[in-house]
């Protein structure tokens, strides 16, 4: 892992976005929209730094929200495309959400009855949100929209032919952090399932998931399956990624408090959280990346990484190091732009960590400091 600041000299915890790697992966994304034509949009729910949405949108062609805030953020701070889906909207924010957005899609032909004349009286595309039924997932489950117990998407079962007025476009989310096979194969179920109706559409959005931007990722595939329905139905086709748009483009910088000996393993306590700052690690679970680290007794010095707050299982796992870690060692995450920010909070009293870009020339810039004040609003 080769970092381009020194995390000596930044406050911890902080996340560090790398705008070099970042936009590596714009141009990535950008390739695949100049080649083939489709759309791509960032899908806030997984990044949301809006003071890097000017650059983001040099590359991109707007965002995808889940709801009124995301919704009002993508249209204040990029100001270009912005789809909205959301499983259920709220009387008291559809024309809000619809004044913001130019695609609204639902999740129910319920709630299309109900709103579909409110949006189309100002003159926004409607969409529907489908459940082809095509689980391409091993394991965790909890991020499986196409899951037996999913409340995401129409199924055919629940498809009303003969309701489709208004109705422009499709959109389906299958996918989470997966290759361009697994969205071939989705296509196959979906047109199996919804081709009939395709021909009627204007436009398709394949939703997110693609891990585009990843080393050994298919675009050739990618590019094969978005000419396919644009070439078939005549279709204009969106993704909306979030991972891929800072894939590996952020840190998190951490301090190490204390060491506690144990009988069998030592113990590292850090200045930042799990449950607090990277709650991905408890939730899917998941082992991030730490610079210059081994698995557990693969080098010569192990412990287990844990958190100051008193819940007892607020661990990040079992590293090992060449040297041994004392008060004052700096520790870096990798990966951590993603699914971070959008979701920390600050329980126990933690703080939150400052937020940081790390330039291109390698100058480090801080964006946000959080304090007290930030902790007592939110209770």
């Amino acid at each position: 892992m080769k970092l381009n600041f020194d995390p000596g000299k930044v406050n911890t915890p902080s996340y560090i976005i790398d705008e070099k790697n970042l936009i590596h992966n714009l141009e990535i994304l950008h390739g695949v929209e100049e080649r083939t034509g489709c759309k791509i949009l960032l899908a806030q729910k997984a990044f949301s730094c809006y003071h890097l949405y000017p650059l983001i949108s040099e590359y991109i062609s707007g965002t995808a929200c889940s709801g009124l805030y995301e919704a009002r953020l993508g249209y204040e701070c990029m100001g270009k495309e912005n789809h909205v889906f959301c499983a259920g909207y709220r009387d008291s924010e559809i024309d809000e959400i619809t004044d913001y957005c130019g695609h609204i899609i639902f999740n129910s032909f319920t709630q299309l009855d109900r709103y579909r004349d409110r949006v189309l009286a100002k003159g926004k595309k409607i969409g529907l949100r489908i459940n082809p039924e095509h689980s391409t997932q091993e394991g965790h489950e909890i991020y499986n929209p196409c899951s037996p117990t999913s409340r995401l998407g129409i199924t055919l079962k629940n498809f009303r032919e003969n309701d489709l007025n208004g109705v422009t476009g499709f959109h389906f989310h299958t996918l989470c952090e997966q290759n361009s096979d697994d969205l071939e194969s989705t296509l196959d179920a979906f047109e199996e399932k919804f081709g009939k109706y395709l021909v009627k559409m204007e436009w398709i959005n394949f939703g997110g998931g693609h891990h585009i931007t990843r080393d050994d990722y298919d675009i050739p595939r990618l590019e094969k399956c978005i000419k396919r329905m644009q070439e078939r139905y005549n279709l204009e086709v969106f993704l909306e990624p979030g991972e891929a748009i800072a894939l590996n483009a952020g840190y998190l910088v951490t301090e190490v408090l204390d060491i506690i000996k144990k009988d069998d393993m030592d113990i590292a306590i850090l200045d930042t959280s799990a449950a607090c700052h990277m709650p991905d690690v408890l939730e899917m679970p998941y082992r991030p990346p730490l610079a210059g680290s081994g698995k557990a007794f693969e080098k010569k010095f192990t412990y287990r990484l844990g958190s100051q707050t008193c819940l007892s299982g607020d661990s990040i796992g079992e590293y090992s190091f060449d040297e041994e870690l004392v008060p004052g060692s700096r520790l870096v995450f990798s990966d951590m732009a993603i699914y971070t920010m959008v979701k920390n909070n600050t329980f126990n009293g933690m703080g939150l960590p400052s937020i940081d870009v790390c330039r291109k020339d390698g100058t480090v810039d801080n964006l946000k400091t959080f304090g007290y004040d930030d902790f007592k609003m939110r209770l």
